[in-house]
């Protein structure tokens, strides 16, 4: 059974840890409540640029000393900036901890934005190399298509236009405003003592100086999705890559068991639909899969195929087809029976990583998400019904809800494939991304 201790600091800050005597090392990270989707037009991509900037020097450590010291710890130290988080993490031995907190506070907290302009050089190298993998991609036209103008719409990463001209102003201002005590939450998993934890993150911010004691930053909520649309970016490419998609189900939604199920399903294994009837069948396809992501107050949830000109409206009718008998109710005979227990075995597996238990930890708290046992959610993925799945197929991708984003040699092509499936949608505003 999972065990966790929970503390909230004078400054704020929120300190949650598990203790696992049975392993010799320890999982560390400072989660913020910073994300792409707290960020303007003319600022997009700066939460992701903080992040690179972390590790460019602080009031005490420079970078070479944040590289080396993390080095000689044999520590494996990174960063992640999603929509609705930023992550600084590291695992460590546990004979290690006090001095990876005490540098990593310094990160968090006194980042000097040092060398600015030559990471800013590494950002945008990131952003062409992006744009140069359509795969991924397609992906962040696909949130455009479903979200619009709202923050969820934009790339994560950001883009080049605003990081080839933000300066250090722009950068410390909003970093004093997101990174404050109350809006950080330490987590940890493993081989450590939450009150030993707790004295040496004190003595760490001492240091440093006290953060302003205030609370969590509170996000606007998104009140209604945009309708539905297109996005498409002609490239000349081997394959066209496109997603099909529409708004999710919040993190915090008692249907998310039944979604994760539903992703299962359709296309979440190699045993799921949209893999066996368009790669193993009919080899349309080398990747062909479903995605689903849960934010504070909404989602999205659809799939993905990258396949050849000849083969693209052939694959949608095929995913169309697969979706529409989930939604009716048929679901063959042991489906749902081997999603639920490839669902319960990977959380299981997962469990083994002290990387991946301090990610639970402080990905509940930041995202305000109760942080349910193990055996709890081994219950509620049981409790999931062939009804329920059916069900929450036919609201969450119902052709009028349906957004396609798409890359690939003709517009039309595509246009006249995703047409085979929602007729209307084609008719939508097109992104000349």
């Amino acid at each position: 059974m999972q065990k966790y201790v929970l503390s909230e600091l004078d400054s704020g800050q929120r300190v949650i840890t598990e203790r696992i005597p049975s392993v010799r090392s320890v999982a560390l990270g400072f989660w913020i409540g910073a994300g792409a989707r707290d960020e303007t037009p003319s600022k997009a991509g700066i939460t992701h640029f903080i992040e690179h900037l972390l590790f460019k020097g602080t009031r005490s450590y420079s970078a070479q000393d944040i590289a080396e010291i993390f080095d000689g710890l044999g520590g494996e130290l990174n960063a992640a900036t999603s929509r609705e988080h930023t992550v600084v993490y590291v695992r460590v031995a546990d004979h290690h901890i006090e001095q990876a907190l005490d540098v990593m506070t310094d990160m968090v907290y006194t980042p000097v934005f040092g060398d600015l302009d030559s990471e800013r050089e590494v950002v945008l190298e990131e952003i062409a190399m992006y744009e140069d993998t359509p795969h991924e991609l397609v992906h962040d036209l696909m949130s455009e298509a479903v979200f619009g103008d709202h923050p969820l719409g934009r790339p994560v990463i950001g883009t080049a236009e605003v990081i080839s001209s933000v300066g250090r102003r722009a950068l410390t201002s909003y970093h004093q405003t997101m990174y404050r005590a109350g809006n950080v939450v330490v987590a940890a998993a493993g081989n450590l003592k939450h009150d030993e934890l707790v004295a040496q993150l004190e003595k760490a911010q001492r240091k440093q100086g006290k953060s302003p004691a205030r609370g969590p930053r509170l996000r606007a909520p998104l009140v209604r999705p945009p309708r539905p649309s297109v996005r498409f970016l002609r490239k000349k490419t081997e394959q066209y890559h496109l997603c099909i998609g529409a708004p999710g189900i919040a993190r915090s939604d008692r249907r998310r068991f039944t979604a994760s199920l539903l992703d299962a399903v359709l296309g979440g294994s190699a045993s799921s639909r949209l893999f066996q009837e368009i790669r193993e069948k009919r080899g349309m396809a080398y990747s062909v899969y479903t995605f689903a992501s849960q934010y504070t107050d909404t989602g999205l949830i659809g799939f993905y195929v990258g396949t050849r000109a000849e083969n693209l409206a052939d694959c949608l009718e095929i995913a169309n087809d697969q979706i529409t008998e989930v939604a009716d109710g048929k679901l063959r005979k042991g489906e749902l029976e081997r999603a639920k227990e490839n669902l319960k075995g990977r959380i299981l597996l997962s469990m083994e990583s002290t990387s991946n238990r301090m990610s639970r930890l402080g990905k509940s708290l930041i995202s305000d998400t109760e942080l349910l046992s193990i055996d709890r959610i081994a219950a509620e993925i049981d409790a999931v019904t062939p009804e329920a799945v059916s069900e929450l197929a036919g609201v969450l991708l119902a052709p009028e809800k349906l957004s396609a984003s798409g890359i690939g040699p003709s517009e039309e092509r595509f246009r006249d494939a995703v047409r085979r499936i929602t007729p209307e949608l084609p008719a939508a505003r097109a992104a000349a991304a």
